[in-house]
Order: structure tokens, then C-alpha cells, then sequence
């Protein structure tokens, strides 16, 4: 009897020292657990924003009502022609003194033998035959006149060979639009065996 006495004392005295520590180890674990929770930072509303979804509709009417706030912006005016301006296009014309100038440079530019011909042509003979006297109409049809006229003549054989040339220069002026004579006009000398001449301007000056 004792000795189950003195073993329910013994096991009481341990259950109480147990249950102390244990209540202990709590208390500790307690105060552990409240320090950690003030240590923990705050939320942040703006992360709680960023999480929550935002409802369809309120896009829509946040994007309906961007779009009316935004004023409607003037359409560029076309530049358009006034009704009082004369329409030239594809009306360029050149001046009228260019016009005008441009005959006198075709003439300027233009040679005088192209219209300065020989009408007709003859030869004989003269100073006891060595002489070639010639006979000869010039023309001249250019639109001014001409000078220093240049005639060359080349002489043949009667087998139709050539023999010789000569030239002469008429001093002379002729007209635009005219013509004029030359009679027994000495060219030069020639062989004996010379039986025909072809005569041919050669050059000649403007006026």
C-alpha cells in the first residue's frame, strides 16, 4: 500500500514538472509566432489592384469614353483652284519675239551656196588661144545677199580626160532674189587640148 503511494506521488511530481516545461516551450513558440507576424511586410494595395480582374464592361465603357473625348479633327482642305483662275495646264506656249527670232537664226545659220547656182555656162577661147574666157549667169535665191564668189572651172579633153582647173574670184555683190551676167570673163590659161569646161561656185560670202 505504501509503495503504490510513494509511485502515484513520484509520477505527480513528474507530470507537473512535464506540463510546466510544456507550457513553457509554448509561451516561447507564442511570442515566436507574434514577432514573425509584425516582422512581415504589409500588403500593398497596388499589388491587390494589379490581382484583381477587371470586369469586361468596365473596358468597354472606359474605351467608348476615351474615344469621345477625342476631338474630331478637320480634314485638310484639298487646294483647289479658284473658279476666278483661268486653268493652263498643258498650255505652255513660248513667248512671241522667240518665235519671231527663230527664221532669222534658221537664215543666219543657214549656207549661201545652198540657193546660189549657176544658171548657165559657155567658154571660148581668146589671146590667140592659151585664154579661157567664160559666160556664166549666177542665181542667187537666198533671202540676202551674197559676195566674194568664188568660180572654180575644170577642163577636160575631148576624150573626156581631165586636163586642168582654174579659179576666179568675182569682187562682186548679188542681190537676194536675183540673178546676174558675167561675159567673157577671163579664168585663166589653159592647154590647148582643152575642149570643154564645167564650171561650179565654190564659196561665197554673206552680205
Amino acid at each position: 500500500m505504501r509503495i503504490g503511494l510513494s509511485f502515484q506521488r513520484t509520477a505527480a511530481g513528474r507530470l507537473g514538472q512535464g506540463g510546466f516545461y510544456a507550457s513553457l516551450l509554448l509561451s516561447i513558440i507564442a511570442i515566436a509566432g507574434i514577432a514573425a507576424w509584425f516582422m512581415l511586410p504589409e500588403p500593398s494595395d497596388a499589388g491587390d489592384q494589379e490581382l484583381w480582374p477587371i470586369s469586361p464592361a468596365v473596358t468597354r465603357t472606359a474605351q467608348y469614353t476615351s474615344t469621345e473625348a477625342e476631338p474630331a479633327q478637320p480634314a485638310k482642305a484639298s487646294p483647289t483652284t479658284s473658279a476666278d483662275e483661268p486653268a493652263t495646264v498643258g498650255m505652255a506656249t513660248a513667248p512671241p519675239a522667240i518665235e519671231s527670232a527663230k527664221p532669222s537664226e534658221s537664215g543666219a545659220e543657214r549656207s549661201p551656196l545652198e540657193k546660189l547656182r549657176i544658171a548657165s555656162q559657155s567658154w571660148r577661147r581668146g589671146g590667140l588661144g592659151s585664154k579661157a574666157l567664160v559666160t556664166l549667169t549666177l542665181r542667187n535665191a537666198n533671202d540676202f545677199a551674197v559676195k566674194d564668189i568664188e568660180i572654180a572651172c575644170a577642163f577636160i579633153r575631148r576624150d573626156g580626160s581631165p586636163l586642168t582647173e582654174r579659179k576666179r574670184l568675182i569682187s562682186d555683190t548679188i542681190a537676194m532674189k536675183s540673178r546676174k551676167t558675167y561675159s567673157r570673163m577671163l579664168i585663166g590659161f589653159v592647154n590647148v587640148n582643152a575642149n570643154k569646161a564645167k564650171c561650179s561656185v565654190v564659196t561665197a560670202s554673206r552680205v
